[in-house]
């Protein structure tokens, strides 16, 4: 049996636990308890139930969830029962306010497009039958919409939720291709792509993957909850940290007032006209994109072809997006 599967039937076996005794109307007995849950049922031997038994409620109430002891009989004071009592462990009722209510809806409908969509619409279904009203016409003009078309992201993201070392095979910039094995600290979208932070074990170092860049399957290397991520560790600043390699001299003309973060870039600035500046700036490849499609009508792509074709692919799905409407 696997260290991922043990602590799966571990898992499993708590929340049974848990279920069982709060749902309890009176305290049950031990064998009653043994009885009803098939993993205690197993168990090859009175003694290695109890062991087991009494291991799980010691870390039940380490969790902070209280087990009550109560005797079943009063002539026989060895015969205890157990039970959760369920106002010791209820959240009380959680309410919002109109913003936070509007953040969600808008939340939600920006993961609309996601691999993820799913849990995204499961929570507004939980949120409605509590009692809040969601408004889901939120949001208008420019509505922002966040899509998981890499393969990996999910094995990518399930990583980082169990703190799983993985392995995976990675193409550089350069075009090498190399097997990466890390322990997945941070998925973030980073200017229009996903990243993973992560610790790279043979490097020794915190390193960002593109999760593009991904070749074949993600596969698990070791066992989950291994490790634990650094209290410290900011995504975006190990993404600043590690800028892409400028491939080449790019080519924006932006109108005047506008286009600060291209400028500060720049390398030589020519004043056109009135309206108009031309920028020489290092050309790297998505980054530059992204900074002038940002700019809108307020930047037009000059040279090379590859910057040019990319900020026109960029607007015309923006505009294709739009046009296709919420799926």
């Amino acid at each position: 049996m696997s260290p991922a599967s043990a602590s799966a039937e571990k898992t499993e076996r708590l929340l049974n636990l848990i279920l069982a005794l709060k749902s309890a109307r009176r305290p049950v007995s031990k064998q009653r308890i043994r009885e009803a849950l098939p993993a205690y049922a197993a168990a090859t031997s009175d003694e290695a139930f109890d062991r087991m038994f009494e291991r799980d409620k010691d870390e039940l109430r380490e969790m902070g969830i209280p087990i009550t002891t109560t005797v079943l009989d009063v002539l026989f004071d060895d015969e205890v029962g157990y039970r959760i009592d369920p106002s010791e462990t209820t959240l009380p009722a959680i309410s919002f306010e109109p913003d936070e209510v509007a953040a969600l809806a808008l939340a939600a409908r920006a993961w609309s497009t996601a691999s993820i969509s799913g849990a995204a619409s499961a929570g507004l279904r939980k949120l409605r039958l509590s009692g809040v009203e969601i408004d889901e016409s939120v949001a208008a003009g420019a509505e922002p919409r966040i899509r998981t078309k890499e393969p990996a992201f999910e094995a990518v993201h399930a990583a980082v939720s169990a703190l799983q070392p993985i392995t995976f095979d990675y193409r550089k910039n350069d075009g090498e291709l190399s097997t990466r094995h890390v322990q997945p600290w941070a998925l973030k979208n980073w200017h229009g792509r996903w990243y993973l932070t992560a610790f790279d074990v043979d490097r020794g170092d915190e390193r960002a993957f593109r999760l593009s860049r991904f070749e074949g399957p993600v596969r698990r290397k070791g066992r989950a909850g291994s490790y634990a991520v650094p209290a410290d560790h900011v995504p975006e600043v190990a993404l600043e940290a590690q800028p892409p390699e400028p491939e080449g001299t790019a080519v924006v003309r932006v109108r005047h007032g506008r286009g600060h973060t291209l400028r500060r870039q720049a390398l030589r600035t020519t004043e056109l006209d009135e309206r108009w500046a031309q920028l020489e700036l290092p050309y790297r490849r998505d980054t530059t994109e992204r900074d002038v499609v940002a700019l809108g009508t307020h930047a037009v792509a000059v040279s090379p072809p590859e910057l040019v074709d990319g900020v026109r692919a960029a607007l015309r799905a923006v505009v294709a997006a739009h046009e296709e409407g919420p799926s």
